[in-house]
């Protein structure tokens, strides 16, 4: 298999990604989008570490992994903390939290 078709399907994962962020009002499908804009950017990291023969591509995607487990952690705690006082977690409702 042609190493361009995964650059492909990064690009694709990262606008259908970006496209569940955007359009979406609830936390955790967002935040499902966000993790897969993230596994896009690691499948174009190793690609790239796998075009030029280098281990760099793969480092860095090990630190994304490291980052996107953070963040759903701290998503997550976000959104319960949402649905908690909001009784859903709309990401509307989370604007409303600053009192």
């Amino acid at each position: 298999m042609h190493l361009m078709l995964y650059i492909v399907l990064a690009l694709v994962l990262f606008v259908i990604g970006g496209a569940t962020v955007l359009t979406r009002r609830n936390g955790v499908i967002a935040l499902l989008g966000v993790e897969v804009m993230l596994n896009s950017c690691n499948l174009a990291f190793i690609t790239f570490s796998r075009m030029w023969g280098n281990l760099e591509g793969q480092v860095f995607a090990f630190f994304v992994m490291v980052v996107a487990a953070a963040e759903v952690v701290v998503g997550l705690a976000i959104v319960v903390s949402v649905f908690r006082t909001r009784r859903s977690a709309s990401l509307d409702g989370a604007n409303l939290m600053k009192n």
